[in-house]
């Protein structure tokens, strides 16, 4: 086996143990805390970790610029002297931020709870802000084994704070985002010891290089922006749920989108991998790797599907409080097939191309067709069935535009496959919203059935060609 194969296949362990760890502490919280903490409370809860999901723009780019501009690079070539300054500059710009906040937050917010909520929200900004700066530095120069490291730090940390409280019989849901951000900073500090030679310098290597941050900035706040509008599509639906309707019900919906994110978490770590290997791939590789890679990812998600029938009827006798939000999944399930193709394929593939400037456009029409669609269906019609129907349409428009867009780029055809995956997925939701029982399993199993036998050359092809992501020369892409 290459240097190349064992590399990739050590990362991929790493990461999938990681992954795996946090997607089982996630599967209990997600499980448990409902049952114990009460449906307002989980709304509160569900309410940090929704606003905490958009943290992220206030770096303005300057990470994701520095992911991009040196992924791909050696960590040993990096200048160190120029990242330590960087991070310095980083960390004071997120205090000020926050502070800003806070003031804010308490001048002219007056419901205690969201008080709490917003100044919660800000510490965990300046933490994740700080954080992601080497973070990014070890997914850009592909040391995956340590970023993998740190993400288990972080989850086994709030798992241990979590079962703590639980075993105390503390149940307050403000303690839930203390034991979050408690295990967010012990990451940190880990992620620091990592880079400590980035982190830790003498003071007299430090110096103000306004035009790295704007460089960084220049190059990172289309990626930035384009993440966060990627967000939005499915958090102005979530916006306008709870200014039409209630924390109580935002809190519910929330669990209802949280279980068919789970699979969305694991398939978007494998991007983590693909980005720094596919920067060191020829280009000309690109387009078979494309194909071998996307028959082998449908095929596992749209098998993930057939658990959802058996998986609802486990949350519904677990958590019979929230039985009327379950009969959403069937909705918002197929969310994992679109939102995985996005996450390890397509987006990885338009940033290995350097196509953020296509990005931001296609997740902004999105947002915008989101917005359209969110006054009409929580503020003119007050549909609630509408407005979660609204997300997988949304998610499924942008990801036929942008691989459509991707696959002239590669020069192949994918518009077969595509109606397929369509077809597929009408069948999905019609069962599962207008059947309530095993009938729905079988039929769509059934469907699957079909589906594997009709692509079953493809499949075979495809997985015996996955040695040709392990011996592409490494040639960077410029």
């Amino acid at each position: 086996m290459n240097e190349k194969a064992k590399t990739f296949l050590e990362n991929f362990s790493y990461t999938f143990v990681s992954t795996l760890v946090s997607l089982l502490i996630s599967t209990l919280v997600v499980i448990i805390l409902p049952k114990l903490l009460g449906i307002q409370e989980y709304g509160y809860w569900q309410l940090y970790l929704f606003y905490a999901s958009y943290v992220g723009m206030m770096q303005f780019g300057w990470n994701d610029g520095i992911y991009l501009r040196y992924g791909g690079k050696e960590y040993s070539k990096l200048d160190k002297s120029l990242f330590f300054s960087q991070f310095w500059l980083l960390v004071i710009s997120q205090l000020l931020i926050a502070c800003f906040i806070i003031i804010i937050t308490f001048s002219l917010v007056k419901e205690l709870e969201r008080q709490y909520i917003y100044v919660t929200v800000a510490i965990c900004m300046i933490i994740m802000g700080i954080r992601a700066m080497p973070l990014l530095i070890l997914q850009a120069t592909n040391r995956i084994k340590e970023y993998a490291k740190i993400v288990m730090v972080d989850r086994i940390s709030y798992c241990f704070l979590i079962t703590a409280f639980l075993f105390l019989e503390i149940k307050e849901y403000k303690l839930m985002i203390i034991a979050d951000l408690i295990g967010k900073l012990i990451s940190l500090l880990y992620s620091m010891n990592f880079c400590k030679d980035i982190v830790f310098r003498g003071i007299s290597t430090f110096y103000f290089d306004f035009r790295e941050i704007l460089e960084n900035i220049k190059v990172g706040i289309k990626l930035t922006f384009a993440n966060i509008a990627s967000i939005l599509i499915v958090g102005i639906v979530r916006f306008g749920i709870e200014y039409s309707w209630d924390v109580k019900t935002f809190g519910k919906i929330s669990l209802s989108l949280n279980v068919s994110n789970f699979i969305i978490i694991f398939i978007n770590t494998l991007g983590i991998i693909m980005f720094p290997i596919l920067r060191r791939t020829n280009k000309k590789n690109l387009s078979g790797v494309y194909v071998m890679m996307r028959d082998v990812l449908i095929v596992i998600l749209l098998g993930l599907l057939t658990i959802f029938y058996p998986l609802k009827l486990i949350l519904m006798s677990w958590l019979p409080q929230y039985i009327d939000s379950f009969m959403y999944m069937a909705l918002v399930f197929p969310m994992c097939l679109f939102e995985g193709k996005m996450a390890l394929l397509i987006n990885t593939y338009l940033k290995t191309l350097r196509r953020e400037n296509f990005m931001l456009k296609i997740n902004i029409i999105s947002l915008i067709l989101s917005v359209c669609i969110t006054i009409i269906t929580t503020g003119l019609l007050v549909n609630l069935n509408l407005a979660i129907a609204s997300i997988v349409f949304l998610l499924i428009f942008r990801c036929i535009v942008a691989e459509i867009y991707l696959s002239i780029l590669l020069k192949i055809s994918l518009y077969k496959d595509i109606l397929v995956e369509l077809f597929m997925t009408l069948i999905f939701i019609l069962v599962g919203w207008f059947i309530n029982s095993w009938l729905t399993f079988f039929i769509y199993a059934l469907s699957y059935l079909i589906f594997l036998i009709t692509k079953r050359k493809d499949t075979i092809s495809a997985i015996k060609n996955l040695r040709l992501l392990m011996k592409v020369r490494e040639t960077p892409i410029n």
